[in-house]
């Protein structure tokens, strides 16, 4: 790989969020609806690709769970599988909810479904009662300490000095930017604003290659190392290669996130990881071998 620059995401690379983040997906659901699915098949949604943003995962995990009660036949693969053959994403779990319904059918869950209030349940049970106020400038309902607090950190900080010391670094992340400062506060990494993009900075999300592809101008970097723990990651890496012949591109996938083991290794090679290591703390060696 020989990179001029490395790129990190945050979620499943510095910080463990299967406690957290995850967790509140399938609480703030669980939370709402008295419904919800299980932390494993968020997993699902994730492979299924378009859904960086948690927010819209934990909708569409909803729209699951009321669909599922009013007609919708179909197992959680089976969702995400018509969700991954037609783009990935919120847009696409809506589309197949509206053709497999009836008109009647999709008037109820329609009606039942309030994104608004999951993101605030969700934002609660992530954020904490104090936080929460702070970061959303309003009043908790719930009381709540956080799941954020429990994040372990996944970086040494040897690792974090040896990359920073060897590479510029930059981030790319679905956090918005405040709750990616605490994580990166966490893990002792200091990267400039302009060397990193959050939820609040691009519209697309992953794997849309406008951000990476815009650090590696930044960086002036002509070989592009990106780190994360999904495929979307990965595809990040390999949609900004087909867009941009001048430099070089290499996604590489984590197995401290949701896909762990061999079965994560095999999905990672067959989006088209340039390689694949069991955490962010075997990234100096492998690119010092490169």
């Amino acid at each position: 790989m020989d990179a001029d620059a490395v790129v990190l995401d945050i979620d499943g690379v510095l910080v463990d969020v299967a406690d957290s983040y995850r967790r509140a997906i399938v609480e703030s659901v669980s939370h709402v609806y008295d419904e919800t699915i299980p932390k494993a098949d968020v997993q699902a949604f994730k492979d299924a690709g378009g859904f960086n943003n948690d927010w819209e995962l934990t909708y569409a995990a909803a729209l699951y769970v009321l669909a599922s009660r009013d007609g919708l036949d179909h197992s959680i693969e089976e969702f995400t599988d018509q969700i991954a053959e037609a783009g990935g994403g919120l847009d696409a779990a809506e589309q197949f909810v509206a053709d497999s319904l009836s008109e009647d059918s999709l008037s109820t869950v329609l009606e039942e479904w309030d994104p608004n209030r999951l993101r605030a349940v969700f934002q609660q049970l992530y954020l904490g009662g104090d936080l929460y106020a702070d970061l959303e400038d309003a009043a908790p309902t719930l009381d709540t300490r956080g799941y954020i607090n429990d994040e372990p950190v996944l970086a040494h900080f040897e690792t974090i000095t040896e990359l920073t010391k060897s590479y510029p670094v930059g981030i790319v992340t679905g956090r918005p930017s405040a709750e990616a400062d605490i994580a990166l506060a966490r893990v002792e990494l200091d990267v400039a604003d302009e060397h990193r993009f959050t939820m609040d900075d691009w519209e697309e999300g992953k794997p849309h290659p406008r951000a990476l592809m815009t650090l590696a101008e930044r960086f002036d970097a002509d070989r592009i190392v990106f780190v994360g723990d999904t495929l979307d990651d990965v595809r990040t890496a390999t949609n900004a290669a087909d867009a941009d012949s001048e430099r070089d591109y290499f996604g590489v996938g984590v197995l401290t996130g949701g896909l762990t083991g061999e079965e994560g290794r095999r999905k990672y090679e067959d989006a088209g990881a340039a390689a694949v290591i069991d955490s962010i703390d075997d990234l100096p060696e492998l690119l010092a071998d490169e």
